[in-house]
């Protein structure tokens, strides 16, 4: 059991909240209220990111006396939103929200993974009728070896769980948000993945 706070309570944070803590996990949500996430992740030994991407770095970088030490685990994608409030642009061209968060928190281990996908496929891979692939991308060896453990407990086997490397990979993955909005447009909210096939 580890004691993990997800920051964020929408659609992904709460997905993510519930599936953790059916695995075992002691999990703290949190939402907005004001110390609400400061409080959490001075506890925790996990902290996930699950806000809003355009907002991350400030929020974050305001917590880096409780992040001290600890792993954070990015899920978000910051990006500006279109008039349909589906992603049309990054934030962060030529680099990445994970890159800018290890770079604000350095006594932080900043893990990037589950940013490729709609949130449901997160915490149910095997419920896609191909076989999906989630990335990681850290510095930290031992950190990412930590996430290896959560995503298992949310139902990522081995061999769908690719480590690209150091932080500066997650700018690849996402990048990948912006085939987001088309594939939505296309074929409508379906779940989906974006995976590596060989």
């Amino acid at each position: 059991m580890t004691t993990i706070a997800v920051l964020g309570n929408g659609r992904v944070g709460g997905n993510l909240a519930t599936a953790l803590t059916q695995a075992g996990h002691e999990v703290t949500a949190v939402d907005r209220t004001p110390g609400a996430a400061a409080s959490a992740a001075r506890t925790a030994r996990i902290v996930i990111n699950a806000t809003p991407g355009a907002g991350s770095l400030d929020r974050l970088t305001a917590l880096r006396e409780e992040l001290r030490g600890k792993i954070l685990v990015d899920v978000s994608n910051a990006t500006v939103d279109g008039p349909d409030g589906l992603p049309a642009d990054l934030i962060y061209p030529g680099s990445s929200l994970a890159e800018q968060l290890q770079q604000a928190l350095p006594e932080t281990r900043v893990v990037k993974t589950l940013n490729t996908m709609l949130f449901p496929v997160m915490t149910a891979p095997a419920a896609l009728a191909q076989t999906p692939t989630v990335f990681l991308s850290a510095t930290d060896p031992e950190a990412k070896q930590v996430v290896r453990g959560l995503l298992a407990d949310l139902g990522w086997k081995r061999e769908w769980i690719t480590d690209l490397g150091g932080i500066e990979t997650a700018r690849a993955t996402e990048a990948a948000i912006l085939f987001v909005p088309h594939v939505i447009r296309s074929s409508g909210f379906a779940p989906f993945a974006i995976s590596i096939t060989r």
